[in-house]
């Protein structure tokens, strides 16, 4: 029980996201959800993009939103059916110590191999994992990456 209390309080010592993966088939759409400890999110941006940066709250930089989705566009990689899939920053949410930003893929009208890369935060944090759950064609797998092992490849045919 002292994990999940420690691994969520406002100093942690665990450096982890969880990123969901839905593929909504009636959509033709991968729906991505990423969530990200608000601290660490906000050292990274701070020092890869803007030392001033704030995340949340009334003083909020107002370039968030445009390094967010840089930085997650470039950490998170997706390939379908072995071609490179482009990625939308649709927006995030603060929850607590979390921030929740939501990316998706558009156009989707059949998966059969589904490659997914996440080293979101690796440049930051040397333990840093990142848990990705995926539902696609209604099977469900989980993975954890780090540094070393950053991607996998799902296969549906």
């Amino acid at each position: 029980m002292l994990i999940p209390l420690l691994a969520f309080s406002g100093i942690h010592k665990y450096y982890i996201s969880v990123t969901q993966i839905n593929y909504i088939q009636d959509k033709e759409a991968v729906q991505i959800t990423s969530r990200i400890f608000i601290d660490d999110f906000e050292r990274l941006l701070r020092e890869r993009y803007d030392d001033s940066l704030v995340l949340g709250g009334d003083n909020e930089s107002k370039n968030v939103d445009l390094y967010m989705g840089r930085y997650l566009k470039e950490k998170l990689k997706i390939k379908i059916n072995s071609k490179a899939s482009q990625l939308v920053f649709l927006g995030k949410e603060y929850d607590a110590d979390i921030v929740r930003c939501y990316l998706e893929i558009d156009n989707v009208k059949t998966i059969e191999t589904f490659e997914v890369s996440n080293s979101l935060l690796f440049d930051v944090f040397e333990d840093q994992q990142n848990i990705v759950k995926t539902k696609i064609n209604d099977k469900q797998k989980s993975f954890i990456f780090y540094p070393q092992k950053a991607s996998a490849v799902l296969k549906f045919n």
